[in-house]
């Protein structure tokens, strides 16, 4: 069975891959750039963007580190991820990546609760 998602802060119900990029894009136009969703299976799915790159991080539980997207060989550091709470990070940019490839990321992981093949991930477990 394929879990279903839903976004933590609405009450729209589930979100489907063919839609979690719309859900996505409509946030951060009315400036959340935070989004969690949770899984039926209890997983967690991080995204947090400054509209250029953008941190992806998968748990499996509330307690676990999980994994994260990574862009290896990436330069340098980009701030300007602001936390639903008003806390703006900073962050390796090896650590996040291109907005682009963020939401490719979530649409893959949203439709088949995996990371696509040749996505670049590490465990932080």
């Amino acid at each position: 069975m394929i879990e279903s998602w839903v976004v933590n802060d609405d009450s729209c119900g589930p979100v489907s891959s063919e839609m979690v990029l719309e859900t996505l894009r409509s946030r951060i136009a009315s400036g959340q750039l935070e989004t969690w969703l949770t899984s039926s299976s209890g997983r967690s799915l991080a995204f947090v963007t400054n509209t250029e790159r953008a941190m992806v991080m998968l748990l499996e539980e509330e307690s676990d580190p999980g994994e994260h997207a990574v862009d290896p060989g990436a330069q340098g550091s980009s701030d300007g991820f602001v936390l639903s709470d008003g806390q703006d990070d900073e962050y390796p940019d090896e650590d996040t990546v291109p907005i682009r490839e963020a939401f490719r990321l979530v649409k893959h992981i949203v439709g088949t609760g995996f990371w696509p093949t040749d996505a670049r991930w590490v465990l932080d477990r």
